[in-house]
């Protein structure tokens, strides 16, 4: 497999997802070479969560090597779980990764960055569950 996993952060907040992914692309050292895409609130600006935007950052950071997809609460959870129940909204590898958010989006694009595979990346960002701040 050859490419680079793409990440996917799917958040209620358009705000939110866009400085999720500038704090994670900036800590990694990223820059241009993870494609990491932001997807949050609804198409018309709101609070909530898109399907749309979500297939369609999804699609736009895949670049053969996988998809991971980091989402926040409720709703953003269940918006990636039916599209990947339709199996054709999504790119191929795909995957709903459970981790915290801002943790595991570091994590996963640290990883990306570094080369590793899909299953690297849902794993690295897995482990930030264990992350203990006391």
């Amino acid at each position: 497999m050859t490419g680079v996993v793409g990440i996917v952060l799917v958040s209620h907040s358009a705000q939110v997802a866009a400085s999720v992914a500038d704090l994670a692309r900036r800590l990694a050292g990223a820059g241009d070479g993870v494609p990491v895409a932001a997807a949050g609130g609804t198409a018309d600006g709101g609070l909530g969560t898109s399907s749309e935007l979500t297939a369609r950052a999804a699609h736009e950071v895949d670049r053969g090597a996988g998809v991971a997809v980091l989402v926040d609460i409720g709703s953003a959870v269940l918006t990636v779980k039916a599209l990947l129940a339709e199996g054709d909204e999504l790119p191929e590898r795909t995957r709903l990764v459970d981790a915290p958010f801002v943790e595991g989006a570091v994590a996963a694009v640290v990883t990306a960055a570094a080369g590793a595979d899909l299953d690297a990346v849902v794993a690295a960002a897995e482990e930030a569950y264990g992350y203990r701040k006391v």
